[in-house]
């Protein structure tokens, strides 16, 4: 009897395990990644529709309410350029060089400054922003720094436009340089994108950092060729340790592109080139390390 009872249990018991199998299927344990992880950059571009609509959402927001809306993409690289050419043009008398005015050599340098600085604050905060988003729904957390960064894009043209009427207002007119503007616009990119996924993985565990942001785009400027040439640096190596600066090689090439204000971008844009891939690919990496924990913490 014992044993007809023992047998039966056993006959139900792979009965059960047959039928689990049958409908489950094999079982896959998910754990966290460990070390350095791939950048498994392929995630991006399937997710491209979402990198669209999450920059789109950012520009909608920034206007949203406002009372002058796309007009603030103007007027605050403009009233800067008022400020600077007054301040250093009229009293410091800081020459550019050449016949270009300061007030157009000053506006140049702040348009692919001031999208720097938006695409650099916005990334920083951009995972601390969107912490019900990151909990809730699985997506490569890559897409929201970057869509920060590409929301600058809109404030940029404009600014970009405001730039053309005053060379207009001058009588000066671009030269066959304005086709390398791109590559200088794509360098300024990759520097604020580089800079805002170190930040945006330290912003998660250390809140600070969204306070350390200002202070360091403000020190950031006065290091960099914004209201000033970089010709006043005459020895060569000291150009060359000044490009370590990434927005040296940006704002000098961009000046070049648009306004042939120096020669050819020489060694001090190369060395910025490559300080800012540097950046954005160590950033990249740290920020794929850290992307495990980011649902937890932020």
């Amino acid at each position: 009897m014992v044993h007809r009872l023992y047998l039966g249990i056993k006959d139900y018991m792979n009965n059960q395990e047959s039928l689990q199998n049958e409908f489950v299927g094999p079982t896959t344990d998910i754990v966290p990644s460990k070390g350095w992880v791939s950048l498994r950059l392929r995630e991006v571009w399937a997710y491209r529709e979402l990198l669209y609509f999450l920059t789109w959402r950012d520009i909608k927001v920034r206007y949203k309410q406002t009372i002058l809306g796309a007009a603030w993409a103007i007027l605050q690289p403009f009233l800067t350029m008022v400020v600077f050419s007054l301040f250093f043009g009229e009293l410091a008398g800081i020459e550019p060089g050449g016949e270009i005015p300061y007030p157009v050599f000053s506006y140049a340098g702040l348009v692919p400054w001031t999208f720097f600085v938006y695409g650099l604050s916005q990334s920083s905060n951009s995972l601390v922003g969107n912490a019900q988003l990151i909990k809730k729904v699985f997506f490569p957390r890559l897409v929201v720094p970057i869509a920060s960064v590409l929301s600058g894009l809109i404030d940029f043209g404009l600014a970009f436009m405001v730039l053309i009427g005053m060379m207009l207002v001058y009588g000066i007119s671009p030269s066959m340089n304005v086709l390398w503007l791109p590559l200088f616009l794509l360098l300024a990119f990759i520097t604020a994108l580089g800079v805002g996924l170190w930040l945006s993985a330290l912003n998660v565990e250390y809140r600070d950092i969204r306070y350390m942001v200002p202070f360091l785009t403000q020190f950031w400027m006065f290091i960099s060729p914004v209201v000033y040439p970089s010709s006043l640096i005459e020895n060569e190596l000291l150009r060359i340790l000044y490009g370590l600066n990434p927005m040296v090689g940006v704002l000098d090439g961009f000046r070049w592109a648009i306004l042939g204000t120096t020669g050819a971008p020489g060694p001090m844009v190369a060395v910025s080139a490559v300080v800012a891939v540097i950046i954005l690919i160590s950033g990249t990496f740290y920020f794929r390390r850290m992307e495990r924990s980011f649902a937890d913490v932020v």
